[in-house]
């Protein structure tokens, strides 16, 4: 699939193509509602509704992003929502059968940029100052027996994210690994990345990891006891 990307818009790469294999291989029934957090180019909406959604919305925060997408969705004759935002703000109210995310998560020496290129990857000094919150609110924005899907690199910590999303009700395991090499953005802060250890020395690849989480079709007992049983 051919997409434009307006300059400044994040380029589908090793993760997107990991997320897409997720999506494929989680076998979600069609006609459901999904949600593309971070949308970027809208690849991953297009490939949702390709494979059956009835309706999809992508939102993302850079209005370039969201141009793009529109465009995009356009030109593969698709009927794709765009919203401009935050997801955890534009979309409260919804919930969806299926959340796609590709959220930055690339560790950084500052807090996430406000604008530029670089608000789609840098995520703070341990990589998660996008994640937690995502995990924090997942719960509302899934329909009973909804499902997220949610790509981040190793080295933010996979133990961590399948925490949070079961310390607020989900079931949660990986579901897809790759082994990549460092693209620019790593390669560019390798002596920061080795200086707060969060790589090995000469380490030059990283794993990739999708994280599958599942909201319960019914709450067992009261929400102490369905948090319980969700780990």
């Amino acid at each position: 699939m051919r997409l434009l990307r307006a300059p400044g818009v994040y380029t589908p790469q090793d993760d997107t193509a990991l997320l897409v294999e997720a999506l494929h291989a989680a076998a979600i029934a069609p006609g459901g509602r999904v949600l593309d957090i971070g949308t970027g180019t809208g690849a991953l909406a297009i490939a949702a509704i390709r494979a059956g959604a009835a309706e999809v919305t992508g939102v993302d925060v850079s209005r370039r992003a969201v141009w793009t997408a529109r465009v995009n969705a356009a030109l593969q004759r698709v009927p794709l929502r765009v919203r401009l935002g935050n997801a955890l703000d534009v979309v409260a109210d919804e919930s969806f059968d299926l959340v796609l995310s590709n959220p930055p998560y690339v560790p950084a020496a500052s807090t996430c940029a406000a604008k530029g290129p670089a608000r789609a990857w840098d995520a703070g000094l341990d990589g998660r100052q996008l994640l937690d919150p995502l995990c924090a609110r997942i719960h509302d924005l899934l329909v009973p027996g909804g499902v997220l899907l949610m790509v981040h690199s190793a080295l933010c910590g996979v133990d961590t994210t399948l925490q949070r999303l079961r310390d607020c009700g989900l079931k949660a395991a990986v579901v897809q690994r790759r082994w990549v090499p460092f693209g620019p953005v790593m390669n560019g802060r390798i002596g920061f990345l080795e200086q707060h250890g969060l790589i090995e020395a000469g380490q030059r690849h990283e794993e990739l990891v999708v994280i599958r989480g599942d909201r319960p079709e019914r709450p067992q007992g009261d929400g102490g006891a369905e948090r319980a049983d969700a780990r």
